[in-house]
């Protein structure tokens, strides 16, 4: 039996929270629930004044979840959220000017940058499934959420909760899918606006790129807020970036801020490893009639004409959105689909690239 987040939450709704005498997951004490196969991962956020009380609400929420049929490993840490939450992302002040090379992450092998000239194109679901096929291809990767404005790898991962700080100054991602991740709307509510100028953008990746233990990865893919502004040129020039994928729905309007995009990037020394054409074409799902919604082979010309592999031409499909709505990506919902199969191909030619 598959063991999903639902079923860990319910299980921890048969834990009684000491103080509030609700269960755990309506205290909001139980937060950080991730599911990586058969391992479950969970955090208890308590007040550090009353960590003995929780000592065996830990135990018993630990032994609930060993319990359900499908689970082998639970790791359910304790931590304080008035003592050691994580860092503020909001910098005391601007970050400063360019002033040395372009720095590796620690411990990352690859960045990669998923971007797009134009919002609305879907470069978060087209960097979601690019990044869980490579899980599944055995690769250690990353996913840092950089669309401060409107993360929404939180949603489409099917990850919720504050990340947890063992010291007050490193940040613990969050996983789910065999993919490590971080993202502005873990610290933030959903319905929170991020209402911040460019210099404190810049400061806030810095923080997310430098500040999180990521870990040992084969490739850290940075999903990045659409056109050509701070964020882009912060990731540039204060971090060795490996390469570059551009994704476009085939429409002219779309490819024109493609166009800029590509630009900025070989204009920062960024290798451009490919475009991908995203909403190609859809096939109804009653009939069968295939119809270009957004034109056709917009994309593969472009590419052809500046220069740049073509990666994928992704379909316009239903069962795309729900499953990034529903927090499983569709190569891990259902990876024998057609459209899970796009996906994969892109990975693999990543990996034999050596770009991932």
């Amino acid at each position: 039996m598959t063991v999903t987040r639902e079923t860990v939450l319910e299980a921890l709704r048969t834990i009684t929270d000491p103080v509030s005498g609700s269960d755990i997951v309506s205290a909001g004490i139980a937060r950080a629930v991730t599911v990586d196969g058969r391992t479950v991962r969970f955090v208890l956020e308590i007040d550090p004044g009353k960590s003995e009380a929780y000592g065996p609400v830990r135990n018993r929420a630990d032994a609930a979840v060993a319990a359900l049929p499908g689970v082998e490993k639970v790791s359910a840490m304790l931590t304080a959220h008035s003592e050691k939450a994580p860092p503020d992302l909001k910098p005391k002040q601007p970050a400063q000017p360019q002033q040395q090379a372009p720095q590796k992450v620690p411990g990352v092998a690859r960045i990669l940058a998923v971007a797009s000239g134009k919002g609305g194109v879907g470069k978060s679901t087209v960097s979601a499934n690019i990044v869980c096929a490579l899980a599944m291809q055995g690769r250690r990767v990353g996913l840092l959420d950089a669309d401060v404005y409107g993360p929404s790898q939180p949603k489409m991962l099917g990850i919720s909760g504050r990340p947890a700080s063992p010291d007050g100054k490193t940040i613990l991602p969050l996983r789910n899918h065999g993919v490590t991740m971080m993202s502005m709307g873990l610290m933030t509510g959903e319905d929170q606006a991020v209402i911040w100028r460019g210099p404190m953008l810049m400061g806030a990746l810095q923080q997310m790129l430098l500040q999180v233990q990521w870990g040992d990865l084969d490739v850290l893919i940075v999903d990045l807020p659409p056109g050509t502004g701070d964020v882009q040129m912060t990731l540039a020039q204060k971090t060795h970036v490996d390469g570059a994928i551009v994704v476009s729905t085939p429409q002219d309007v779309a490819l024109i801020d493609a166009r800029k995009g590509i630009d900025m990037f070989r204009k920062m020394n960024v290798p451009v490893l490919g475009m991908i054409e995203n909403m190609s074409t859809h096939i109804c799902s009653n009939c069968g009639h295939e119809e270009h919604v957004f034109g056709h082979g917009g994309v593969a010309q472009e590419a052809k004409k500046l220069g740049v592999p073509l990666l994928g031409e992704v379909p316009l499909h239903l069962d795309v959105r729900l499953a990034g709505d529903n927090g499983t990506p569709i190569v891990a919902a259902k990876p024998g689909s057609a459209q899970a199969k796009v996906f994969l191909d892109i990975a693999t030619q990543l990996v034999d690239a050596g770009a991932a």
